[in-house]
C-alpha cells in the first residue's frame, strides 16, 4: 500500500447532451458564471492529498470538441496541466476512458499510478470528497474505488450490486437491469479511482453486448472482481454533490445549490446579505469584509467589491471593480471601475470603459460610457456622458449630453477641473472645457472654452474672464 504515489484524472466530456436541447455542448452550459466543466476541473486541481496534487488532468472531448477545448482553456487558470483527447465516435464511457489512457506514457512508474475518472456533468462535486475517495482507495489497496449514493428514486442511475458479504460485485445500468436490480436504491454517480495498471487491461476485456451497444466503464468493476481484485466503495454523505445535469431542469437545480454554497461562504467571511435567496454571485467574484448586499444584487464575472461597500437593491455589476465604502444602488455596470467613497444611482448605467475616481457622485438616470471622472466630481442626474474626461470637483448639470458621434466616428469631450456645466448643455465633441469654466443652461458648445470663460447660447458664444468677474461680484 502506497499512500503517496502519482495521481492523475480523466474527465469524460464527449457526450452531446441531447436532453439539453441546445446548440451549446452540455458541459459548457454556465453555472454561477463558469462553464459546468470548469467547476469540475477546479475541484480536481484544488485537490491536495498528503501534500500531493493531481499531476495531470486529461479531458475527453467529442461533441463540439474544438469549442469545448477553447472555452475550458480560457476558463481555467490552474497550474495543473490539462490535456485534451478526442473520442471521434461516441461508443460509451469505457471506450472514452481507453481513449484518455492513450494520452499517458507507458513509463516505469505505471504500476504505482492512480487515476480518478469522472463524468463531466457532476459540477457540484467537492474536492474534499474526491480526496476522501482517493485516500480510501489507497488505504484499502483496492484495484478500484467508487463513490455511491442512496436515492429514494434511483431512476436513471446504474445500480450497485453487492455480494453476500456486502462487497461491491458489479454495476448494472438501468436499461440492462432486471426487476430485482431496479429495486436497488444504491446507485452509481460515475466517480471512480483506479489503479491505472489494472484499468487498462480491464478496459480491453469489455464488450458491447448490452441494451445500448456501448462499452460501459461500469463493467470494469465486474471484470476486476472476476479477476480476483478488490473493489471498495465510499458512500456520499450529500447526494446533491453527485447530482448529474442532463437537462435544463437539473441545470437550474444545480445552479441553486451552487449559489447557496457561494453565498454561505461569503457570509461566513464577513459579507452581509439581507436576503441570500435574492442575491446572485458568480464563482469568480471577489468580496471583502463588511460588504453589504441588498436584495436583487447580481454580481458577475470578475467583479470585485471593496470593504464596507454597499450594493443594491436591484443592481447588476459585470466585471466591475467597486472601491471601499462606495454605495451603488439600482445600477447596471459593465467593465467599469468605481473608486472608494463613491455614490452611484439609483437608475444609473455605467457602460464599458467608465472609471470613477474617489468620492465621485453619479446620480439618478445618468448613463456613462468610456468616461474618466476625477476625484470629487458630480453628475447628479439626467445626463448622458460618452467618450469624455471630467476633471476633479466639476459639476455636470441635469440634461447634459456629450454629442460624441458624428455619424462616422466617436470623438472625445474634455472637461477640466472645477467646471460648472449648466443644465441642458450639449457638448458637441471634440471639444474642451478649460479649468474653472462655466456653461449657461441650454447652451450648445461647438468650440473650445478657455479656462474661466462662460459659454452661452446656441451656438455658444464665449465670454472670457467671466469666472473672475463672477468672483469679484461684478
Amino acid at each position: 500500500m502506497a499512500l503517496q504515489r502519482p495521481l492523475a484524472a480523466i474527465v469524460l466530456a464527449a457526450g452531446e447532451g441531447t436532453r439539453m436541447r441546445s446548440a451549446t455542448p452540455k458541459v459548457l452550459h454556465p453555472l454561477a458564471g463558469r462553464p459546468m466543466l470548469a467547476h469540475l476541473v477546479d475541484a480536481l486541481t484544488a485537490l491536495s492529498i498528503d501534500e500531493m496534487h493531481i499531476d495531470r488532468v486529461v479531458v475527453v472531448v467529442g461533441h463540439g470538441a474544438e469549442r469545448v477545448t477553447t472555452t475550458l482553456q480560457d476558463a481555467i487558470s490552474a497550474s495543473t496541466p490539462v490535456d485534451f483527447v478526442e473520442q471521434p465516435v461516441q461508443r460509451g464511457t469505457g471506450d472514452a476512458t481507453a481513449v484518455a489512457l492513450s494520452a499517458f506514457s507507458e513509463d516505469a512508474g505505471l504500476d504505482e499510478d492512480d487515476v480518478v475518472v469522472l463524468v463531466a456533468d457532476v459540477p457540484l462535486l467537492r474536492h474534499e470528497t474526491i480526496e476522501e475517495l482517493v485516500l480510501l482507495h489507497r488505504e484499502s489497496d483496492a484495484a478500484a474505488t467508487l463513490l455511491t449514493m442512496h436515492l429514494a428514486d434511483p431512476t436513471g442511475y446504474g445500480r450497485i450490486v453487492r455480494d453476500a458479504r456486502g462487497q461491491v460485485a458489479r454495476i448494472v445500468e438501468q436499461s440492462d437491469a432486471d426487476e430485482s436490480e431496479l429495486a436497488i436504491t444504491e446507485v452509481n454517480p460515475a466517480i471512480y479511482c483506479f489503479k491505472r495498471s489494472l484499468l487498462a487491461p480491464a478496459l480491453r476485456r469489455l464488450t458491447a453486448t448490452n441494451a445500448q451497444g456501448e462499452y460501459y466503464l461500469t463493467d470494469v468493476i465486474g471484470v476486476l472482481r472476476d479477476a480476483g481484485h478488490s473493489v471498495s466503495a465510499l458512500t456520499a454523505e450529500d447526494h446533491l454533490e453527485c447530482m448529474g445535469v442532463n437537462d435544463r431542469v437539473q441545470l437550474s437545480a444545480a445552479e441553486r445549490v451552487l449559489r447557496e454554497r457561494i453565498n454561505t461562504r461569503w457570509m461566513r467571511e464577513g459579507v452581509t446579505m439581507v436576503d441570500p435567496s435574492a442575491t446572485y454571485i458568480d464563482a469568480s467574484v471577489t468580496l471583502e469584509a463588511d460588504v453589504r448586499l441588498l436584495p436583487g444584487t447580481i454580481l458577475e464575472g470578475t467583479t470585485r467589491v471593496g470593504a464596507g461597500a454597499s450594493i443594491g437593491p436591484n443592481s447588476r455589476l459585470i466585471n466591475t471593480q467597486v472601491g471601499e465604502r462606495s454605495v451603488v444602488q439600482s445600477t447596471n455596470a459593465r467593465d467599469s471601475e468605481i473608486g472608494p467613497d463613491c455614490t452611484v444611482g439609483p437608475y444609473a448605467s455605467l457602460r464599458p470603459g467608465t472609471r470613477l475616481a474617489a468620492g465621485v457622485h453619479v446620480g439618478t438616470y445618468v448613463e456613462l460610457k468610456n468616461v474618466e471622472v476625477d476625484e470629487g466630481a458630480k453628475i447628479p442626474h439626467l445626463a448622458y456622458i460618452g467618450d469624455a474626461k471630467i476633471g476633479a470637483r466639476s459639476n455636470i448639470g441635469a440634461g447634459t449630453i456629450t454629442a460624441n458621434y458624428d455619424g462616422k466616428m466617436k470623438h472625445q469631450s474634455v472637461i477640466g477641473a472645477d467646471v460648472r456645466i449648466g443644465s441642458n448643455t450639449v457638448l458637441r465633441a471634440p471639444v474642451s472645457i478649460g479649468d474653472g469654466a462655466y456653461t449657461a443652461a441650454g447652451s450648445v458648445v461647438t468650440r473650445d472654452v478657455p479656462p474661466g470663460a462662460l459659454a452661452k447660447g446656441v451656438p455658444a458664444e464665449i465670454d472670457e474672464g467671466w469666472a473672475d468677474r463672477l468672483e469679484e461680484g461684478s
